[in-house]
């Protein structure tokens, strides 16, 4: 007697992510009219590399993306509106269960725990795998101050040139305008809070 075993397909979160990330900037693109060609132009990529992005076969790095958003006359925020996401009671409140989950080209768990009404602040939950980074570009964005925060493991951090090695209960305040970028290069996950003022949604 022969038993067939059907194993289910693995499921990859990571991969799902980046298929929804590559259809949203495509429904913007195409809903500005904008040829695929003008936009890898203004965002100094090639056509193919943008093309990969939006079918979901690869991913951005933090400043390729943000080129890209400028490029299309938006900020990163407008790539993860989610018109089906729950409506709260109560716009000042965010509940753990609530919080936006937002794909970040670095393969990190980047939750969103202001609420949208939020003017003057904005503040990220940030999990980033080990071997994680921002990529090999460092980028820069709109924002007064920006603080970094290790809640958890080590996290490895530049900005304006300047290197800097975090640790669990260390913080840094930059100019968000300057160039900047991180990552993990330890075997651990790290854990940190991002707050930015004032808020860009412009993650």
């Amino acid at each position: 007697m022969t038993v067939h075993v059907h194993m289910a397909e693995a499921v990859d979160p990571e991969a799902d992510e980046q298929r929804a990330l590559g259809s949203r900037l495509r429904a913007l693109r195409k809903a500005k009219h904008m040829p695929l060609r003008e936009v890898a132009r203004l965002a100094e990529v090639s056509e193919s590399f943008l093309s990969q992005i939006e079918r979901g076969l690869t991913s951005p790095s933090i400043s390729s993306l943000r080129r890209i958003c400028v490029a299309l006359g938006e900020n990163m925020g407008a790539l993860f509106n989610d018109a089906h996401e729950p409506q709260q009671v109560d716009q000042h409140l965010v509940r753990f269960q609530d919080r936006r989950r937002i794909f970040r080209p670095d393969g990190s768990a980047n939750y969103l725990i202001t609420p949208k009404i939020a003017k003057d602040l904005e503040i990220h939950h940030n999990v980033i795998a080990p071997g994680r980074s921002s990529g090999a570009e460092p980028y820069s964005h709109q924002g007064n101050e920006e603080c970094v925060l290790v809640l958890e493991g080590r996290l490895h951090f530049e900005w304006n040139g300047n290197p800097y090695d975090l640790g669990p209960g260390d913080a840094i305040l930059i100019d968000p305008k300057l160039d900047h970028s991180f990552s993990n290069n330890t075997d651990e996950n790290a854990v940190v809070l991002w707050v930015i003022s004032s808020a860009q949604n412009d993650i």
